[in-house]
């Protein structure tokens, strides 16, 4: 890849300004192309031998970039994420690897369209991943989790109203989070909420999650809705130093509250998400109407769900077809 005025740190700069503005990418996923392009970069700058030693390197990112990204290139770097390790020593998850190589095939794919010369996006392959597992709950399971909240105490309440309203609208953990209190309409029974890659949609929450979402804000101070609200930008969920809830302590909350119910599956705030969508499924909601709900871009990403509601169809059949 030759540019003379161009750094590849100044190049990948450029890429996510150009994803946040013209693609209009999520945070997390323009922090991820950052990261994972950031790891290819230093493993050009060790394979071409800027960084000599440990103690003793280059900045490689700041240099002109004046070295070919090359299918040999690319070949080794499949190899070197391969070998890569995770925190708890294990290999990486096939997912997790393939996104490195989307986030290299992503910026590959800016550069052609800027005129750079580099190895062609195609020629970055990612392995095929089986059918997602889809884990959800039923709905006595949900019932346990959700009766494990201490609904007399504000801490509880929050817990309560958190996945109550996950498990109603479908929304993922990092829509949630980021709802300010007036984004919630108490009258329809909606959200309005900005989604990947800044589309909006509306979500509805059912009347026992408008209930929690009312008894948690009346208990943080909110002595009447909405005309209580105190300020526009006033967080919905918070922790107990006032601010707003990380997405990792969301993750928290919904884990701790599984394990107190004795469920053995792994339970997430993606669980409840997989549980609203696999619940309108097998009730017999229409796939289309559901991906725009969840809002995936593609009815594929809606289709994952196909052989859970497959299976339900089996037993539906098996239950009520051909008793003679």
């Amino acid at each position: 890849m030759r540019n003379d005025k161009s750094t590849l740190e100044g190049l990948k700069r450029e890429f996510l300004e150009y994803c946040e503005l013209e693609k209009g990418h999520s945070n997390l996923t323009i922090e991820a192309y950052d990261r994972y392009l950031g790891r290819f970069f230093d493993f050009l700058g060790e394979r071409k031998g800027f960084i000599k030693k440990i103690g003793e390197t280059v900045d490689f990112h700041q240099k002109l970039v004046t070295i070919d990204i090359d299918p040999e290139a690319i070949r080794e770097y499949r190899l070197y994420v391969n070998r890569l390790r995770d925190s708890e020593g294990g290999e990486l998850k096939p997912i997790t690897q393939n996104y490195h190589f989307l986030a290299l095939r992503a910026f590959l794919r800016y550069l052609a369209w800027r005129g750079v010369e580099a190895v062609s996006p195609e020629k970055v392959s990612v392995a095929k991943i089986g059918d997602r597992e889809i884990s959800f709950l039923e709905n006595s399971e949900l019932k346990e989790v959700l009766d494990c909240t201490d609904t007399d105490e504000l801490a509880g309440l929050r817990d309560r109203a958190i996945m109550e309203s996950l498990y109603s609208t479908g929304l993922r953990v990092s829509e949630l989070r980021q709802l300010d209190v007036d984004d919630i309409n108490f009258e329809r029974g909606e959200i309005s909420v900005l989604g990947k890659g800044k589309k909006l949609r509306v979500v509805f929450l059912s009347s026992e999650a408008l209930y929690w979402l009312d008894q948690y804000l009346k208990n943080r101070g909110f002595a009447k809705l909405p005309e209580g609200i105190k300020k526009k930008d006033d967080p919905l969920f918070l922790n107990k130093f006032g601010n707003r809830l990380t997405v990792r302590s969301i993750e928290r909350i919904v884990a701790k509250y599984a394990r107190k119910a004795g469920l053995t599956k792994k339970v997430s705030p993606h669980t409840l998400r997989h549980s609203f969508a696999t619940d309108l499924l097998q009730a017999g909601a229409d796939i289309r109407s559901v991906q725009s709900m969840l809002g995936h871009s593609s009815i594929t990403t809606t289709q994952i769900y196909t052989h859970v509601t497959d299976q339900h169809l089996k037993e539906v059949h098996e239950k009520f077809h051909d008793k003679k």
